[in-house]
């Protein structure tokens, strides 16, 4: 197929959007096989079958490279707790937080679980996403994690998406391991991730390193039996406290560490020398009402590549526009424009070790969206809006 009549948004570099006026996107199968003007269109493509964009943007499609998507039951009265002044910490210590949606996941069918979990991908899908990454973590027993990863699997065969799935055992103590995570590591998380590993379920390992859940010892236990399955990992660090997490995921040369509102510019530097991703949360930002924002200034000067993701999940980020994720990080993190779409484009696909997507150009996956807007600064400006056209997946749309 031949994409024409489009100005588009190449991100060939991080430095530019990479416009391109009266361009052609060559779609050969599932692969970008050339970009350009018009008036330099290789003869040898002549013969493509043509799709008249309509003078609109054409931008990679986005990514949504931290989610929670496979989830039971909902938190709403936690929302109205934490409105009436109770802090995230005092709720799941007090036996709610994430601990209370183990509860309803622990008891929910894998046949409901997809149900509820495909609402939210068809919400993100229409906005023009073709890759999201879906951690477990709300099992926290080796039956549920399972359970989770597989229905996460499942999502990919009920629409066209592609899936990473990511194991996300060290999220939580459950209450039957209250006061002793080691015990929980050793009796539920690990045994559950080699299981999980066995099955070909997992992509990559996570964890949540937090004063609420575990620290840093801990997690570098999970760490190093991710390393011997031949796995990568990826991190929560900091979005509490300082607890060490942001430099763990430097040393153990982590895909990306997320959230990040409580790292310093040594952590900005630590992750910078080691190539991880740091992937911000703006959605938990702003439904904890979090006022510590991550230091991105440092992260630029460090050379660190931003992503940013909706951390879709029934708790902390009960969002799934992906777009709003882009917008936040504008007014509330002061990101730029381009650095927001990046952060939905290549530096998401980085953050999942996808090194064959994220930017219009030839060798990619031929996964873009096409827009009815005329500069991509638009798809962070707008609050509320879906300018999507359309969206191509393997190079059909």
């Amino acid at each position: 197929m031949l994409i024409r009549n489009a100005t588009v948004a190449t991100l060939a570099r991080s430095d530019s959007f990479g416009l391109i006026e009266e361009a052609v996107i060559a779609l050969d199968g599932a692969q970008i096989a050339w970009v350009g003007p018009e008036a330099e269109l290789p003869q040898t493509f002549g013969y493509l079958e043509p799709y008249d964009a309509g003078g609109r943007l054409v931008t990679p499609a986005l990514i949504d490279c931290h989610t929670h998507v496979v989830f039971g039951g909902n938190r709403a009265s936690e929302f109205e707790l934490r409105l009436n002044g109770a802090s995230y910490e005092e709720i799941a210590q007090a036996g709610g937080g994430i601990v209370s949606t183990v509860a309803a996941t622990r008891g929910a069918s894998d046949a409901q679980l997809l149900a509820d979990a495909l609402t939210r991908v068809d919400a993100l899908m229409a906005e023009g996403v073709t890759l999201i990454e879906v951690k477990s973590g709300y099992g926290l027993d080796q039956e549920t994690e399972l359970k989770m990863l597989r229905v996460a699997r499942a999502i990919a065969d009920k629409r066209p998406i592609e899936v990473r799935t990511s194991f996300l055992g060290a999220h939580a103590v459950p209450a039957e391991y209250t006061g002793d995570p080691d015990r929980y590591l050793e009796k539920q998380c690990l045994p559950a991730l080699k299981a999980a590993h066995a099955e070909g379920l997992v992509d990559a390992v996570d964890g949540f390193c937090e004063g609420i859940a575990f620290n840093t010892e801990q997690i570098a236990r999970v760490f190093d039996v991710a390393q011997d399955l031949g796995l990568p990992v990826k991190l929560h660090a900091e979005q509490l406290s300082q607890s060490g997490g942001a430099q763990l995921a430097a040393r153990a040369g982590a895909l990306s560490a997320d959230h990040l509102e409580c790292a310093t510019d040594a952590d900005a530097q630590a992750l910078g020398q080691a190539g991880t991703v740091a992937v911000l949360l703006p959605g938990a930002f702003y439904t904890l009402r979090e006022t510590q924002q991550p230091p991105v200034q440092a992260f630029r000067d460090h050379g660190v590549a931003m992503a940013l993701a909706t951390d879709c999940n029934p708790g902390s980020s009960p969002m799934t526009s992906l777009l709003l994720a882009m917008n936040m990080g504008c007014t509330l993190f002061r990101m730029t424009p381009l650095e927001a779409l990046l952060g939905v484009t290549a530096h998401a696909a980085q953050a999942l070790g996808a090194s064959d997507r994220g930017r219009v150009v030839a060798g990619m996956r031929a996964d873009v969206c096409i827009w009815d807007v005329r500069h991509p600064a638009e798809l962070a400006y707008r609050i509320g809006f879906n300018p999507l056209h359309a969206r191509f997946f393997n190079g059909a749309p």
